[in-house]
């Protein structure tokens, strides 16, 4: 079987094969120990699709309702209201951290263990509105091939995303082979209590970390202690992240994925007014990023 058979060839496919084939040649100069090959990817639009809206914000619409179907009164509450209504001009004045505010108050008071369980079974029942299949297959297929390769070259693979670490850590294991402790994301603060004689974590209504932009780096200090040699991401959301692996000594390599593909998924500039990537991708030549193309570099974008 070909290496990355889902990446056609091209300039962005031959970097990721150049790239891990002189790191992990012992006789070479860019040598790398297995110990020191970090991958850093993130999620919402690296691995998986984020539009028409990231799937963590789909969860919470479906969250609210539950919670107003015992208490009707949220219904005309902000911004619980603006949410049931998709009014994406209030929503959009909260910005992506008041939202995540948002998420992680529609799920306090309950235990770390009670809110996987009702993650797992959203998974396995919600379907993206466009693509009528659940959002774990909307998964791109070239990424897990590239995932896989990496672990196979002795690589350890994190996710450091943006979005609730809780809700990635109840699939990114089936999704993409990373284990719930290599997830790094945003984060609500948790509580240690005793329920009898039984110690839980409980999920309080306060943030603890929004993980994006520069917090990506100080998230990966903290948590991998160790940086990237290599780092995927998708928007200037990511920027850091990709400038902060490129930063170090010997070979990096740092890649940005370019939604320019209307067809198969979604062309960001042409769709968007303001691109998520607007920063990233003009200064991508600039900052040393291996832009990869969805339209001419992957084929398919989605598993099967």
């Amino acid at each position: 079987m070909s290496v990355l058979p889902s990446w056609n060839d091209g300039p962005a496919r031959s970097a990721i094969l150049d790239f891990v084939t002189r790191i992990a040649d012992e006789e070479g100069p860019d040598y790398v120990a297995p110990s020191e090959r970090i991958a850093t990817f993130d999620n919402d639009g690296t691995l998986w699709c984020e539009q028409p809206m990231q799937p963590q914000f789909f969860f919470l619409i479906d969250r609210v309702r539950q919670l107003a179907e015992k208490d009707p009164a949220i219904r005309e509450r902000q911004p619980f209201k603006a949410l049931l209504e998709h009014d994406h001009a209030t929503l959009h004045q909260l910005g992506k951290q008041g939202l995540m505010e948002l998420a992680f108050a529609t799920h306090a008071g309950m235990t770390e263990e009670a809110f996987d369980e009702i993650a797992v079974a959203w998974l396995a029942s919600a379907k993206h509105p466009r693509y009528d299949r659940l959002f774990t297959q909307c998964i791109y297929q070239p990424q897990v091939e590239l995932l896989d390769f990496l672990r196979g070259n002795l690589f350890t693979t994190f996710i450091v995303s943006g979005a609730s670490i809780d809700l990635i850590r109840a699939f990114a294991e089936d999704a993409y082979g990373i284990q719930r402790h290599k997830v790094i994301g945003s984060s609500a603060r948790l509580r240690y209590e005793l329920q009898g004689d039984h110690a839980v974590l409980m999920k309080a209504a306060e943030l603890n970390s929004f993980d994006d932009r520069e917090v990506k780096p100080v998230n990966i200090g903290l948590h991998i202690g160790r940086r990237p040699i290599l780092a995927f991401g998708n928007s200037d959301g990511d920027l850091a992240m990709l400038r902060y692996t490129k930063s170090g000594r010997g070979q990096r390599l740092a890649l940005l994925i370019h939604h320019d593909d209307g067809e198969r998924e979604v062309a960001y500039d042409r769709e968007f007014r303001l691109s998520p990537l607007a920063e990233a991708l003009d200064k991508a030549t600039d900052y040393g990023i291996t832009v990869v193309s969805m339209k001419r570099d992957w084929n398919p974008v989605f598993g099967g």
